[in-house]
């Protein structure tokens, strides 16, 4: 009888240390990842894409936090998607009155503006109403009737926006004209995210994905740079060994992706990607499969990726020169083409390809 009452003490006993024993080694974990230095990692929905965060520092959960907060407020201005963002009011005010909008809004544009002019037109910021026309996001994929495209072409030209120094203020010309910052929005969130690693100040390294853009800011933790992954544009993520084309390492700044295998259709043998051209109202086709730009700027690595890919090889390397940046560029006869400042850092590693050395 004695035996039978201790059992339930035994027990309780033994769960005490077994709790204690859990408590302990999550205490050990803690105290072990704060002194290996291992991230806080995280993974938020924004800009219809994924921005994932790996935060090296005392602060990092913080930090990301903070930068999850500043992606949320940023897409709020930017995209026309979002009721009474800067880019909606200007959509709505097209052809009627100018507006004021926030400063980052303002650089942006600007900055939209300044590759549209050194492209002749082939990046252009008032490209709406041929994305909506196309609809790559929506579920019914078709290809618009000739009529639809020569409808909507003449209300896309970067000359329409109108940006006013000094004021934050922006118009469009025409009824009809409209903005979507799309190609250049994904390279800016890095930049906001980064930027607000910095004010939240612990990070010592960091490195943020948003889409086809990436930002890398201070260092790893062995001091050395950071090994980054080139997107292969003939390759599945799902498809074995994944889909990397090869690998860039770099000590600091962004880069952007824009390739032909990104929200893409085939309609009676023939391939439909998103990357239109504005001249024509078509999917680029210049020869190239994808374009990745390195620069020091976010949203201009996102920008000129765009930019390049419908511009082509040679065309393209003249603006990336232009704008001092750096690419790695693959036409449709697998070859790649490396410019000069990223030369031995970029190592090519999916079979198939021929490396170029590009001017």
């Amino acid at each position: 009888m004695t035996q039978e009452k201790k059992k339930p003490a035994i027990r309780l006993h033994i769960l005490l240390l077994v709790i204690l024993a859990l408590v302990v080694g999550v205490i050990v974990w803690l105290f072990q990842d704060s002194r290996t230095g291992l991230p806080y990692e995280c993974t938020n929905q924004a800009m219809g894409t994924y921005a994932q965060q790996t935060v090296y520092g005392e602060t990092g959960e913080e930090a990301a936090t903070n930068a999850a907060q500043t992606l949320g407020a940023l897409e709020s201005l930017i995209s026309w998607r979002e009721e009474n963002s800067d880019i909606a009011r200007l959509n709505e005010n097209a052809g009627v009155d100018w507006i004021s909008i926030q400063d980052v809004t303002f650089r942006l544009l600007g900055q939209c503006m300044d590759v549209a002019e050194a492209s002749g037109g082939a990046f252009d910021p008032t490209i709406l109403p041929l994305t909506r026309l196309w609809d790559f996001d929506g579920d019914k994929k078709q290809v618009p009737a000739q009529e639809e495209i020569d409808r909507f072409l003449p209300y896309v030209g970067y000359e329409n926006l109108r940006l006013e120094e000094g004021t934050a203020g922006a118009s469009l010309k025409m009824h009809g004209n409209a903005v979507d910052l799309g190609a250049a929005g994904k390279g800016a969130a890095c930049d906001a995210m980064i930027a607000a690693y910095e004010k939240t100040g612990g990070v010592t390294g960091a490195v943020v994905a948003v889409g086809g853009s990436v930002g890398v800011y201070g260092k790893k933790n062995d001091g050395s740079d950071w090994v980054i992954a080139v997107r292969d544009p003939q390759r599945s993520l799902e498809e074995e060994g994944g889909a990397q084309l090869g690998t860039l390492t770099i000590p600091d700044g962004f880069l952007s992706t824009s390739g032909s295998y990104e929200k893409c259709f085939t309609k009676d043998g023939v391939l439909y990607h998103h990357i239109l051209d504005p001249r024509t109202g078509y999917p680029a086709d210049s020869g190239l499969l994808s374009v990745t730009v390195y620069a020091d700027s976010g949203a201009m690595s996102d920008i000129l990726s765009t930019a390049c890919f419908v511009l082509g090889l040679e065309d393209g390397l003249e603006l990336i020169k232009e704008f001092g940046a750096q690419a790695i560029l693959v036409d449709t006869q697998n070859h790649v083409y490396v410019t000069q400042g990223l030369t031995g850092l970029f190592e090519l590693t999916a079979q198939g390809y021929t490396l170029q050395e590009a001017g």
